[in-house]
């Protein structure tokens, strides 16, 4: 025989929203998007079946349920491991889209901190402004990285521009440092301690 009965390791999910409201459909779709599902046809698609996705979609499907919707979920397994290849890369490729994303967003943000450098525009206010962009990339990333089930090869790159980045944002930081600190030593007020000693006559 060339094929063989795997484990039912997959989630096939069937839901409609049809009979509720829009406000469960999009909670659905959004939902299903933030799980990574791959879509066969529609209202119908596919999941790895991981204790934590099996959790989420349980939870989903009681709220559709519950709402008014219809939804079914049905454990499975190739029977072909071919074909299981090949539902993972296109897994693997959806993920890859979104890491490819975020590597076409990120030239922006160095480029930012350069020109800020070269209008001699590096203040603490640049420097919180660039740690929230820096935050919402790594936000962004986690995201992705949670429904990348198969360690989708763009994830490295990913990742690793996403560290330059933070690099790159840290000596901006160091740069804001010995422009603003010299000054703020300056202006700070004389200790105590540091008022010049009154000069005693003869």
């Amino acid at each position: 025989m060339t094929s063989e009965l795997h484990e039912p390791d997959w989630l096939l999910i069937s839901a409609s929203t049809a009979k509720a409201g829009d406000a469960l459909r999009v909670q659905v779709w959004r939902k299903l998007r933030s799980l990574g599902a791959l879509y066969l046809q529609q209202s119908v698609c596919l999941l790895p079946a991981r204790p934590a996705v099996v959790k989420d979609v349980r939870r989903l499907v009681d709220r559709i349920r519950h709402q008014g919707g219809t939804a079914r979920v049905l454990s499975m397994g190739f029977t072909v491991a071919a074909e299981e290849q090949a539902m993972i890369a296109e897994f693997n490729a959806a993920r890859d889209t979104e890491y490819a994303e975020v590597l076409e967003r990120l030239p922006a943000f160095l480029d930012e901190l350069e020109k800020e450098l070269a209008r001699g525009n590096a203040t603490y206010a640049e420097v919180e402004e660039s740690e929230a962009d820096l935050e919402r990339f790594r936000s962004w990333l986690a995201k992705i990285a949670a429904r990348d089930y198969f360690a989708a090869p763009g994830g490295e790159a990913a990742r690793d521009a996403v560290a330059h980045a933070a690099d790159a944002l840290a000596a901006f930081e160091r740069a804001t440092l010995s422009v603003e600190a010299p000054a703020e030593a300056a202006a700070a007020p004389i200790g105590k301690s540091e008022w010049p000693r009154a000069v005693e006559g003869p």
